[in-house]
């Protein structure tokens, strides 16, 4: 079972759930098809990815939202859909959200790094004659002119802060700089004052950590961050927000919610 990337747009990159920066979304696509929750799928950032199938096979696909075309025809998201050997799916340029998640049944061969034209993309077999009822909501992007919410409490650096930065942190409105990747979602806005300067010794990362680099602009960690960093933690964003900041483009109000 394969296809073939005909075009990968800007950036499309097998992920497994878990590094996934809108999880949900590729959540409920391999629930649409019977796929495990484990199961690996593509990210496809703003679009462009043309895909010829060389086998049959079910696919599904969520987040952001914008024309999706199978054999030129346009096709509806969160819906399992046959695709018939030969084939050909295509992503137009996302109107909302950031990042679509394609999930194929049986999944998809986890291979590192973003795909280039002509890579051969290796599905699992396709299991069942039919698709399970799912009663998960269905997932739409927030819309950019509207603000993200992300709701914090206080890091294990808080404390190398005054009360006068973790007040403009939660209360100042940010947004999303268009410097942010996979590793981190970048906020511009009025520089916070830090008591004391990173040092020299680093701390394991997680995702959802806001770091405060030398420069005062707030970092969040998202799904693809470094292992470790020497910049303070000031904040930690509650995980069921992280999917939201996924699908925020750059541009868009982010309120962090104390």
């Amino acid at each position: 079972m394969s296809a073939i990337v005909m075009d990968p747009g800007a950036q499309t990159v097998v992920v497994p759930p878990d590094g996934a920066l809108d999880r949900a979304s590729l959540h409920l696509a391999n629930a649409l098809l019977g796929n495990s929750t484990t199961t690996p799928g593509l990210e496809v950032l703003l679009g462009g990815l043309k895909l010829r199938f060389v086998t049959g096979t079910a696919v599904a696909f969520g987040g952001a939202e914008g024309v999706v075309k199978l054999n030129g025809s346009e096709v509806p998201m969160n819906k399992p859909l046959r695709v018939a050997p030969g084939a050909v799916l295509e992503f137009g340029r996302a109107l909302f959200g950031l990042r679509y998640y394609l999930a194929v049944q049986g999944g998809i061969d986890h291979q590192a790094g973003p795909l280039g034209t002509g890579r051969a993309l290796v599905f699992g077999r396709p299991h069942g004659q039919g698709f399970p009822t799912v009663k998960l909501p269905a997932r739409r992007p927030l819309d950019s002119e509207r603000p993200v919410v992300a709701r914090v409490s206080p890091g294990p650096d808080a404390e190398k802060f005054d009360a006068a930065s973790w007040l403009r942190l939660t209360k100042e409105p940010w947004t999303l700089s268009p410097e942010s990747d996979r590793a981190g979602a970048r906020l511009a806005g009025r520089p916070l004052a830090q008591t004391e300067a990173p040092g020299e010794s680093t701390r394991p990362l997680e995702a959802g950590f806001v770091l405060l680099p030398a420069s005062g602009l707030p970092v969040i960690a998202l799904a693809g961050h470094p292992e470790t960093s020497r910049s303070p933690v000031i904040a930690v964003v509650r995980d069921e927000d992280l999917d939201a900041l996924g699908q925020a483009r750059p541009g868009q109000m982010v309120h962090l919610l104390g």
